[in-house]
């Protein structure tokens, strides 16, 4: 089941508590009916033909039974761009680094904050396991491991 717009606001952890749903810093202009927009770190241009890793602004705690599935937001899209890999597992816990790729006709430069990506939130039925994986804690633009 995907987390509509109150389900993911519900979910967010406002008190520290260990094991909710982390976005930070959490914005309402990002909250999308279904999924949340993740923004860009800092400035970067993406020349065309190039691919580009790209750190988002927010840091993201998913707890267990919760998955995210990354999609590049259509404005973006609509210039060539495209993103690679995208799925973020239960119980990951950091910056997500995405891998911008321009196959448009022209450079494209990307402000900070700007809006790049939605993350759509999945339930996982009885998610008993997290992510410990080599990017966990990830800060900035995590180069292949």
């Amino acid at each position: 089941m995907i987390l509509s717009a109150p389900e993911i606001v519900r979910r967010l952890d406002r008190e520290g508590t260990s094991g909710n749903l982390v976005i930070t810093p959490y914005s309402s202009e990002c909250q999308q009916p279904a999924s949340y927009d993740l923004r860009s770190a800092g400035d970067i241009l993406l020349p065309r033909g190039t691919c580009r890793l790209v750190p988002t602004l927010e840091w993201v705690e998913l707890p267990r039974d919760l998955a995210g599935t990354l999609r590049c937001r259509s404005s973006i899209g609509r210039r060539g761009v495209l993103l690679g890999a995208g799925f973020v597992d239960p119980g990951f816990r950091g910056q997500l680094t995405l891998c911008l790729t321009n196959l448009g006709n022209d450079d494209l430069f990307i402000r900070k904050n700007e809006r790049v990506v939605q993350m759509i939130l999945n339930e996982v039925r009885e998610g008993h396991m997290s992510y410990s994986g080599r990017y966990q804690d990830s800060r900035g633009a995590v180069e292949a491991k």
